[in-house]
């Protein structure tokens, strides 16, 4: 496995994404001598992670928590027991955190990477645009606070790449679309300049977000594999989230081939990804419209008239429905997590009393 971070003693953890803000947030932690940490890489129980005076492989016991939600993953940034059995013993506050249902099939979220400034969406022009699935990967990134950029990978392989960039454009309002080719050096430099502070790249087995994160890198330190020439999909190279210091400035985030992206409580990310008929709806003459068959709809009309298209709004419903019932799913296990609590304070407070009672 290369090494896929360095010793950041001379730049500090400025390189990293360190603020005066987060400086002084970790005060009560640093008067406690703990050390600001930024982790790296989760596997096996175990971190690797920076820190002032260089890389740390430490323990992360102390924050283990049955809520996926609030385990500790590539991104964060940590409070670090220093000596020789290095550990994690607390997590600052994320500033925007990716998060997806979890692949799990429960009803908690996974994050994928927080603390996080761009979300670079990777899809490859080597195979037809997949409209429903970039909606998918805008709402996930819109939900997470960062800002969303797509990336069309491979445009020496499109059959048409301009038609493909603004069929992209009307999917992603709002959202700049980079066209883009490793092979080639296509927008390589126009896509370093866009980065800031932290970068995701998100993406599909094949997408090319491996040889992309090299090119940006400078160095192939990003595994990457062959992708099937019948439908452009690939094998996961990357097995895990690993942060990764940019020359440019900045760290690069990669993650694995997301096959199943499921939403988790991403409301206000959908609103941002169909702005377009968010608008609309507020022009419709009644407020409860279904977009449907009912008198005075906007979103209707304006299918009618070619400028929204039947499939953006069946995505857009398909969207809301997953999101309401990973809503309500959630909602049913906190409230029964909350009447089981109930049950064991009444339980114990039962036995108590009854102790008490034999004791008299």
């Amino acid at each position: 496995m290369p090494q896929l971070f360095t010793d950041p003693s001379d730049d500090g953890l400025t390189r990293y994404g360190w603020t005066d803000a987060l400086d002084e947030d970790f005060a009560p932690h640093r008067a406690a001598g703990l050390v600001p940490a930024r982790i790296v890489r989760v596997d096996r129980g175990r971190c690797d992670a920076v820190t002032e005076t260089g890389p740390v492989r430490a323990g992360l016991a102390a924050l283990h928590s049955p809520d996926p939600l609030l385990a500790p993953c590539t991104g964060d940034w940590a409070a670090l027991r220093p000596g020789p059995e290095p550990e994690l013993v607390a997590l600052l506050p994320r500033s925007s955190a990716i998060v997806r249902s979890s692949a799990s099939g429960t009803s908690h979220g996974q994050v994928l990477a927080a603390n996080v400034d761009v979300v670079a969406i990777a899809l490859s022009l080597a195979a037809p645009l997949d409209g429903a699935r970039l909606e998918r990967m805008l709402a996930l990134a819109w939900e997470s606070g960062a800002r969303p950029l797509v990336v069309l990978t491979k445009a020496d392989l499109a059959a048409d790449a301009e038609a493909a960039r603004a069929e992209a454009a009307t999917l992603a309002p709002g959202v700049d679309i980079l066209v883009t080719s490793v092979t080639t050096g296509q927008n390589i430099d126009v896509l370093t300049a866009s980065l800031s502070g932290t970068t995701v790249l998100l993406g599909s087995s094949g997408a090319g977000k491996s040889s992309l994160g090299n090119a940006l890198l400078g160095d192939d330190l990003l595994a990457i594999g062959a992708v099937r020439e019948r439908d452009g999909k690939g094998r996961h190279t990357t097995v895990r989230r690993e942060l990764v210091p940019l020359p440019s400035g900045g760290v690069l985030i990669d993650t694995p081939g997301l096959r199943g992206i499921s939403l988790y409580d991403a409301a206000d990310g959908l609103e941002r990804t169909f702005a377009e008929i968010e608008a609309l709806a507020r022009d419709c003459r009644f407020g409860d419209c279904a977009h449907d068959t009912e008198p005075g709809c906007a979103v209707q009309a304006a299918i009618e008239a070619g400028e929204l298209t039947e499939r953006r709004l069946n995505s857009y419903r398909k969207l809301q429905r997953e999101n309401a019932w990973a809503a309500a799913r959630t909602d049913a296990r906190l409230r029964g997590e909350r009447t089981d609590r109930q049950k064991a304070i009444t339980s114990h407070l039962r036995a108590t009393y009854k102790f008490r009672d034999q004791q008299s």
